[in-house]
Parts: structure tokens; sequence; C-alpha cells
């Protein structure tokens, strides 16, 4: 999968060294290049929020249809897009991807691959021990830490350490080789963007529209 750029992508804002593409060998400077890409925006934590949308400029295309302050991510989609994430960075012919596709033998290989799980599906993977024991200490670590954010986060009453859970979870992601996504971005650099009654946010439309298509 390609790099999924944060917001506020600025170019200049990555150093990307400069790679002679091997003829016969394109495909290996361009993976080159989106991982160093990749990497780099996980260092960088300081991505001040826009305060002005003018169409036209940086990547701009029209006036925002809503007030952006009013824009929430919803605590079901935090953890399908941080399930998908991490599924993506397990090594697909390791035992913990394989016992994924073996416990969801109904979902299509391309479901699996990419990590498009609904809530249940995700619940029970938590409350599967046998997972946990096929990942790598690393893979372990990141897993245990999504857990813990999807416990003490997104409910009304967060946990008092929560931003340190957050922070664990974002290093622990980048340490198997997760993309940057936009929702992992905005844990790691914009965590004042969630409200504090993020509980009280209603998942059950959205839960039922994943459960229709999955």
């Amino acid at each position: 999968a390609g790099l999924q750029c944060p917001i506020n992508y600025n170019p200049a804002d990555f150093y990307i060294q400069n790679l002679a593409i091997v003829p016969g060998k394109e495909k290996e400077s361009k993976e080159k290049v989106m991982l160093q890409k990749s990497t780099k925006s996980h260092i960088r934590k300081k991505w001040p929020p826009r305060k002005k949308f003018i169409p036209g400029t940086r990547n701009i295309s029209h006036e925002p249809l809503v007030n952006p302050q009013c824009v929430f991510l919803p605590p079901l989609h935090i953890k399908l897009g941080l399930m998908e994430i991490f599924v993506k960075a397990l090594v697909r012919e390791g035992v913990a991807f394989l016992h994924l596709r073996n416990k969801f033998k109904h979902l299509s290989d391309a479901k699996v691959k990419e990590g498009m799980f609904i809530g249940p599906q995700i619940k029970a993977v938590f409350r599967d021990e046998e997972f946990e024991k096929k990942l790598s200490a690393a893979e372990k670590s990141a897993w245990m830490a999504f857990s813990s954010v999807c416990t003490h986060f997104p409910g009304n009453k967060k946990a008092e350490n929560y931003e340190d859970l957050v922070g664990d979870m974002v290093k622990c992601f980048h340490v198997i080789g997760c993309n940057m996504s936009l929702k992992l971005h905005v844990f790691d650099s914009h965590l004042n963007f969630f409200p504090q009654n993020l509980g009280a946010i209603s998942d059950e439309h959205g839960e039922r529209f994943y459960q229709n298509i999955s």
C-alpha cells in the first residue's frame, strides 16, 4: 500500500533522499522513497491545524461544506481504522495473520489483507488468546497498546494517563511499520481534537452499515 498522507501535508516537510531510478527496478526505487516518507511522517509531531481553507492553496479544491470545528471521528471509526493499519502491518506469511485468515474464513482474502473488520469481529479478536500467542514481541506490544487505547480512551470517562496510552500505541505502531494514516496522525498530533464526551457519540448506525456490507 502506498503512503497515506497526514493532514496538513506539505512536501517541504519531508526529507526524501535522491534515489536513482534503475531501469528494470522502478518498483524497488519507488518503495524506498515511500518508506522514507512514511518514516518521516511518524517522526514529526508538530502539525499546526489550518486556520484558513482557501481554494487553490496547498491541496484545497473547494471551501469546506461544514465548519471544520464540527467534524469529529466517532469511536467505532477510530477502532476500525486502527485495526486496519495494524493488520496491514502483519507479515502475510506469519502465523498471526494466518490465524486471522482461518478465524474469519467467511471473509474474502481481500478484506482480511486490508484489515476490513467490523466491531464484533474486532471484539472477538481482542478475546482471542491464541492470536496474542502467535504475535511477535513487537506485534504483541502494538496489539496490547491498541487494545488498551480502545478500552481507556473512546468512552465518556478517559483514563487519567490516556495521553501516555495513545503515545505508546503510536510508538508501537511505528515499530512494526504501520502507515501513518489520517486517524493515527490525529492521535499522534491532534489529541485535543477529540471531545471529552466521545463515548456519547452513538455508533449504532455506522456499525449497522458495516455489518450490512460485510
